[in-house]
């Protein structure tokens, strides 16, 4: 049942005990905290943020610690986004809307912090997939302009049929008893989605096989779709590589206007 096999950098210990580099600010709460990142160009000039959701049982100083992470965010950073590594309401919300309120109370903070163009991409890994997909939904408490998924869950019905662990936790996260209804099935509500896609998913995933997840999710959104499909295990190393990366930050520069910087 791993989710992060791309992840190279500190071990769940080592996150725990890890502070913050550098440039993130620490957005709370101590225990599971948001960290955003604001590059140079966009302390006077208006940019865009880009909200990453983590992998379950994963946690943001994880992500930020991590070597194969830190391919995504040097990029994005570059490019002129600031970047939020949210909490989503903890480490395992499989993408449910407590977890969505929590992290829009975290992104509220985060555009208060430097000046904001109005535009937000999301990025999911694995189990964020279902979070940054939600985020995109009608009805979610900040509109998202553009999404980014990395072998990610977006059938939260198919999670739930997987695995007993999955199963517990989304029970718990959702607060329901049994089977997710499509009321409460991010891909149920797919069709309903105008924001742009960008995904990238392998057939060789066994983790969130691509067929009831990517491959679901393509047929079902009517817009905009850009997908790469690489092979291998799920959130292997190929997932997380300069190309890739750039390829990605091009994608939001499209539509963040050309990634122009705008004064304020």
């Amino acid at each position: 049942m791993g989710c992060c096999l791309g992840l190279v950098g500190v071990g769940a210990a080592g996150a725990a005990a890890a502070k913050p580099t550098e440039g993130w600010v620490n957005l709370g709460p101590t225990s599971f905290p948001s960290l955003l990142k604001v590059p140079p160009s966009c302390q006077s000039q208006k940019c865009a943020l880009v909200v990453i959701s983590h992998p379950r049982s994963q946690d943001t100083v994880r992500l930020m610690s991590s070597s194969s992470m830190n391919i995504f965010t040097a990029a994005l950073l570059r490019g002129g986004f600031a970047v939020l590594l949210s909490h989503d309401g903890g480490p395992a919300t499989w993408g449910s809307k407590a977890g969505l309120s929590a992290a829009a109370k975290t992104h509220a903070s985060a555009v208060r912090r430097f000046p904001w163009n109005g535009k937000t991409y999301a990025l999911g890994l694995s189990m964020g997939g279902l979070m940054s997909l939600r985020s995109a939904l009608p009805g979610s408490p900040y509109q998202v302009h553009g999404v980014a998924l990395i072998d990610a869950w977006v059938n939260l019905t198919d999670a739930w049929a997987t695995s007993l662990v999955r199963r517990q936790e989304i029970q718990a996260a959702y607060g329901v008893a049994g089977r997710p209804t499509p009321a409460i099935d991010p891909l149920a509500a797919a069709s309903r989605i105008s924001a742009p896609l960008f995904v990238v998913a392998s057939r060789d995933d066994r983790t969130a096989p691509s067929n009831t997840n990517a491959e679901a999710l393509l047929s079902a959104a009517p817009g905009r779709k850009e997908v790469v499909w690489l092979s291998g295990p799920h959130m292997g190393g190929n997932r997380f590589t300069p190309q890739l990366a750039n390829r990605l930050v091009a994608f939001f520069k499209e539509l963040n206007g050309g990634g122009l910087a705008q004064k304020p």
